[in-house]
C-alpha cells in the first residue's frame, strides 16, 4: 500500500511547505498553515502513464473540438443567468458561498425544482436530512415531484450513484462536510476540502454534469477552506445580504464563462427568493424633501449600470482624533478624498467627524464613486442640499483632475431613463449626441465641479 505523503499547506494562498511554519512566506499570513496528507501515486511504467483502469486521454487540435453539444441552459432565474454569464454550462463546477441564512440552499432548491421539469437532476445534502429539505420545499410551495434527493457525505458514493442516475445537474450542499475514505483527516479540513472538490470537479467534466457546490464562509466573509478551492472550480459566486434585510445580492468573483463582478439582485420573501429586474429602483427610495449630504451616482456592475444613493454626514468632533467611518466604500479612499478636498477644494475637515454610507448595503470598489462622494461631503459640510434630479460620477486624481470612467454613455442613458434631468460627469465622458431632457455638464477639475453646485 502506498504511503501517505505529508505536506503543509497555507489555507489562504495554497503554498506548500515541507514543515510547519507560523507565517506563510508567500502571503505573509499568520497561523494559516495546516497539515495536508495526500496518497502517494502508484508507480507506472514509461510506456503507459495512466493509472490502472483509467482511459488514456485523447489529444485533439483546437479547431476539431465540437462546441455544439455543450449549449448553455437557463437556471430559471434571469439574474442568476446574468451572473453566470448567460446560463449554466454543462460540465462546469460552480461554487456558491455566503453567510449563514443568506439563502444559498433556498436559491439552489428553487433552481433544482424548476430544472427537474426539464432534465434529470440530483440534490445531495450532507448537512440536512431529507425530511428537512422536503419541509423547506413544501413551505416554499415548490413542485418537487421530479427532483431526486440523496443524503450522503462520501464523494465516492455520490459519484457512484450519479453514474447510475445520470443527472444533467447536481447540487452538493456543502463541500465542507464531504469526505474521502483515503484522506485521514476530519471533514472540513484543508486536505478533505481540497481533494473532495478536485474529485467532484473531475467527475463533472468527465461526465458533462453541471456541478453546483455550496461553500461556507469564515468570520471575515471569505470562503472557508484552502485558496486552491477557488482555483479548481470554474465559477465562484457569493450570495451577500444581512439577515435583517430582505434583499440579497449575487456577485460573481470568478467566471471562466462570463464577466466577473456581475451583480444579480434578489428579494427574500415568504415563498423564497424573487429576482429584482430593476435593481436601481430599490436603491433609490429617497425622501421627497431635499436633504444635505445625499447624492445619486451611477455604478457599473458587470455589464449593466446601477443607480445608488450615497449619504454623507460631516459633524463637529468632540474627540481629539476625529472619526472616519465608511460603510460600503473603502476607508482609505475616503481619507484620500478628504486630503484632495483640503488641497484642491479649500475645505478643511480635520476637526470634523465624517461618516459615509452606501444605501442598500451595496459595496462599491470602483473609482467612479470619487466625485459623488466628494460632492456629498461638501453638501453635508456646508449644510446645503443638492437637487433631487442630479446624478454624478467620475474619478478624482491626486492633483484634483476629474478622470473619465468606462461606459460613460451607458451610465448617462440609465440615469435619463429614471427621470434625472442633470448630470455632472468627467469632461471626457460627455456624450457625442444630446440626450433629450438631460443637461450634462462636463468638468475637468474638482474646482469646476464645486463651482457648478
Amino acid at each position: 500500500m502506498a504511503k501517505n505523503k505529508v505536506a503543509y499547506v497555507c489555507t489562504d494562498c495554497g503554498a506548500e511547505y515541507s514543515r510547519w511554519l507560523g507565517q506563510c512566506n508567500e502571503c505573509k499570513a499568520w497561523n494559516t498553515i495546516s497539515e495536508f496528507k495526500q496518497a502517494k501515486a502508484p508507480k507506472t511504467s514509461s510506456r503507459y502513464s495512466g493509472y490502472a483502469g483509467q482511459v488514456e486521454s485523447k489529444v485533439q487540435t483546437l479547431d476539431t473540438i465540437d462546441l455544439a453539444d455543450l449549449p448553455r441552459f437557463s437556471s430559471g432565474f434571469k439574474e442568476f443567468d446574468r451572473v453566470l454569464g448567460g446560463g449554466i454550462v454543462p460540465g462546469s463546477a460552480i461554487l456558491i458561498g455566503g453567510e449563514p441564512g443568506a439563502g444559498k440552499s433556498t436559491l439552489l432548491l428553487q433552481t433544482m425544482c424548476a430544472l427537474s421539469e426539464q432534465m434529470p437532476t440530483l440534490y445531495i445534502t450532507g448537512e440536512e436530512s431529507l425530511q428537512q429539505v422536503a419541509m423547506r420545499a413544501k413551505r416554499l410551495g415548490l413542485k418537487a415531484d421530479k427532483l431526486k434527493l440523496l443524503s450522503e457525505t462520501s464523494v465516492e458514493n455520490i459519484c457512484h450513484i450519479a453514474e447510475r442516475e445520470k443527472p444533467k445537474i447536481m447540487v452538493v450542499d456543502s463541500i465542507q462536510v464531504m469526505h474521502m475514505a483515503d484522506i485521514q483527516s476530519a471533514p472540513g479540513s484543508v486536505s478533505q476540502v481540497r481533494e473532495t472538490a478536485a474529485f467532484l470537479t473531475r467527475f463533472a467534466k468527465q461526465n458533462h454534469v453541471a456541478m453546483l457546490l455550496v461553500g461556507h464562509v469564515t468570520k471575515d466573509g471569505s470562503l472557508a477552506g484552502p485558496k486552491v478551492l477557488e482555483h479548481c472550480i470554474d465559477c465562484s459566486i457569493m450570495l451577500e445580504g444581512s439577515t435583517d434585510s430582505r434583499y440579497r445580492t449575487l456577485r460573481g468573483n470568478k467566471n471562466r464563462f462570463g464577466a466577473v463582478n456581475e451583480l444579480g439582485v434578489f428579494a427574500m420573501t415568504g415563498t423564497g427568493l424573487k429576482e429584482v429586474t430593476n435593481p436601481s429602483a430599490i436603491f433609490l427610495t429617497r425622501s421627497e424633501e431635499q436633504t444635505p449630504g445625499s447624492i445619486v451616482m451611477v455604478l457599473w456592475e458587470g455589464t449593466r449600470p446601477l443607480l445608488i444613493e450615497i449619504q454623507a454626514l460631516v459633524d463637529h468632533s468632540a474627540l481629539g482624533n476625529p472619526r472616519r467611518v465608511a460603510v460600503g466604500a473603502e476607508q482609505n479612499r475616503l481619507a484620500m478624498l478628504l486630503a484632495i478636498l483640503n488641497r484642491h477644494g479649500g475645505l478643511q475637515m480635520n476637526d470634523q467627524d465624517v461618516f459615509i454610507n452606501v444605501v442598500g448595503g451595496v459595496k462599491v470598489s470602483e473609482t467612479s464613486i470619487d466625485l459623488a462622494l466628494t460632492l456629498a461631503l461638501v453638501s453635508s459640510f456646508r449644510d446645503r442640499a443638492l437637487p433631487q434630479d442630479l446624478v454624478v460620477f467620475g474619478e478624482i486624481g491626486l492633483s484634483g483632475e476629474i478622470r473619465p470612467v468606462p461606459s460613460g454613455q451607458e451610465r448617462i442613458n440609465e440615469a435619463a431613463k429614471h427621470g434625472f434631468k442633470r448630470a455632472i460627469v468627467p469632461y471626457a465622458n460627455l456624450p457625442k449626441t444630446t440626450i433629450e431632457g438631460m443637461e450634462v455638464i462636463g468638468v475637468k477639475k474638482l474646482k469646476d465641479a464645486l463651482d457648478v453646485i
